[in-house]
């Protein structure tokens, strides 16, 4: 499915944003390892969660062969049940296995870890990837160190089944430590479900226990927030989005005070939605760490090249292993729509203003299986309409109605075949 975009004359819309992935598939974890005797009052639609769902289903309902589950192109769900199958169940198997995509992405950082817990996980193909064939144990734990610098998601993974470990865990994480919100996020969330911890500089704490089942409300999805965002300070409309939290666990709740930079002004009414608004206030110069937010870098990225605005975005290294490499991804759109964007040391993105010419007449943006590309190069339609979105699907992954609300939101959505493209 491809789109091909037109803009309306204004904006004025609300939008009921879609579920946190991230907290919806922490609490699923978590559910699981109490035997599902929570009550998890709703979770994020998306595939992403649905597959995590599936698989902790399949465990659930099953004896000790789980046989193969496939979970696609979830990076989070391979990470976060690759600890929950290591310590689900002693005694049962599991293949877990994922897209071909998956299977380029590593997680030997992790099954490392984890096996030096007592786990038991070995790769069903190439050393170091997903495939991966994990056999349930009652892990030893203890003393573990851990590059942090690589995913946020590995932390995760292990800290949620520490309390499953007989001496608990005690992970010390080296190098620049990527993404800490989610970690305080995961810790935050644990602890809500009666498991303390304890932080002393990188050094965290998990002692033996268990999860005490509670009743959980999962609160609206930050990443998703910061598309609407951007089409806020493309049309100067106004835009009101319902469902997040103030005090929100989620790091990309920063997008407000970056969207600043760019005109925008975010209210919370008496009704507890966050109301968008365009002011003329706008930065000469954009320099931003995105270390701990790096989700939202596609957004920055391409909302500062549509405002001529230079920019250096620093903390950029995890993009590489998303669900693409999001740093050259970002480059080769952004060429054509004229932007000559550079990447230093995998890590930063910067543009000066140089420009190159624009050689197409119909501009068609590759998504590259990664639902990020789309809904952030979406919105460019009001500089450039017409502007097509190939592989308008992907969205799915995290925001399925994304579409539908841009369409509620007054953009016309033409569908155009795969031949009719150059």
């Amino acid at each position: 499915m491809n789109y091909q975009i037109f803009p309306p004359e204004e904006i004025k819309a609300e939008i009921q944003l879609p579920l946190s992935k991230s907290i919806s598939n922490r609490v699923l974890i978590i559910n699981a390892l109490t035997g599902n005797k929570g009550t998890v009052k709703g979770v994020a639609k998306c595939d992403d969660s649905d597959v995590m769902c599936a698989a902790l289903t399949t465990a659930f309902n099953s004896e000790n062969d789980f046989g193969t589950i496939n979970i696609g192109a979830a990076g989070t769900a391979m990470r976060f049940l690759t600890a929950y199958f290591a310590v689900a169940k002693p005694g049962s198997t599991v293949i877990l296995d994922g897209s071909e995509r998956m299977r380029e992405r590593p997680i030997k950082a992790l099954v490392d870890a984890l096996n030096e817990c007592g786990g038991s996980i070995s790769y069903a193909g190439k050393e170091g990837y997903p495939p991966l064939k994990i056999e349930g144990k009652r892990l030893k734990g203890g003393a573990v160190t851990l590059d942090g610098s690589i995913s946020s998601q590995y932390v995760s993974a292990l800290l949620m089944v520490a309390p499953f470990m007989e001496s608990g865990l005690t992970l010390t994480l080296t190098g620049d430590v990527v993404s800490q919100p989610y970690i305080a996020m995961t810790l935050s969330i644990m602890k809500e479900w009666g498991v303390d911890s304890e932080v002393s500089g990188n050094t965290i704490t998990v002692p033996a226990g268990e999860y005490k089942p509670v009743d959980y409300d999962v609160e609206a999805d930050w990443s998703a927030a910061s598309y609407w965002f951007e089409t806020a300070a493309f049309s100067f409309g106004d835009i009101k989005l319902d469902g997040l939290m103030k005090k929100s666990l989620q790091g990309d709740s920063r997008v407000a005070e970056y969207f600043k930079s760019f005109g925008i002004e975010a209210e919370w009414d008496a009704a507890g939605g966050l109301e968008l608004s365009a002011s003329p206030d706008i930065t000469p110069r954009f320099i931003a760490d995105l270390s701990e937010q790096p989700d939202l870098a596609q957004t920055l990225v391409v909302t500062c090249c549509v405002l001529n605005i230079p920019f250096r975005i620093s903390g950029l290294s995890t993009l590489k292993i998303k669900e693409t490499d999001r740093l050259n991804a970002l480059c080769v759109e952004l060429r054509k729509l004229s932007f000559l964007i550079e990447c230093e040391d995998d890590s930063v993105l910067s543009w000066s203003g140089q420009r190159v010419p624009v050689t197409v007449e119909e501009v068609i943006i590759d998504t590259y299986k990664d639902h990020r590309m789309a809904m952030a190069f979406a919105p460019v339609a009001f500089f450039l309409p017409g502007l097509i979105i190939k592989d308008a699907g992907v969205v799915a992954k995290s925001y399925p109605g994304f579409w539908d609300d841009m369409r509620k939101c007054g953009f016309t959505l033409n569908e155009v075949a795969d031949e009719s493209l150059n």
